[in-house]
């Protein structure tokens, strides 16, 4: 590794990096709030008609486990301290 590209690095840990998590995080939250949405009826939650879910489903089928997941874990205090 060449000194700019270090150079480069360091300035990009110090000016970018919590940007670059906080956008990340803000696009997670946005996608699980999306799939909580249209796929809510899988935890008993019926908000919009199945017919859009159908619709929808092949789309969000490779995120389902993951949100599930997600959505039904216990929280305390430290999940938002994170």
């Amino acid at each position: 590794m060449g000194f700019f590209q270090g150079v480069k690095e360091f300035i990009y840990g110090m000016a970018a990096h919590d940007m670059t998590r906080y956008a990340l995080k803000t696009r997670a939250s946005m996608e699980h709030l999306f799939i909580l949405i249209t796929m809510g009826d899988l935890l008993g939650v019926p908000i919009l008609p199945p017919y859009y879910s159908l619709r929808l489903l092949p789309y969000v089928v490779p995120q389902i486990a993951t949100w599930k997941r997600r959505m039904l874990r216990e929280r305390d205090l430290t999940d938002a301290l994170a």
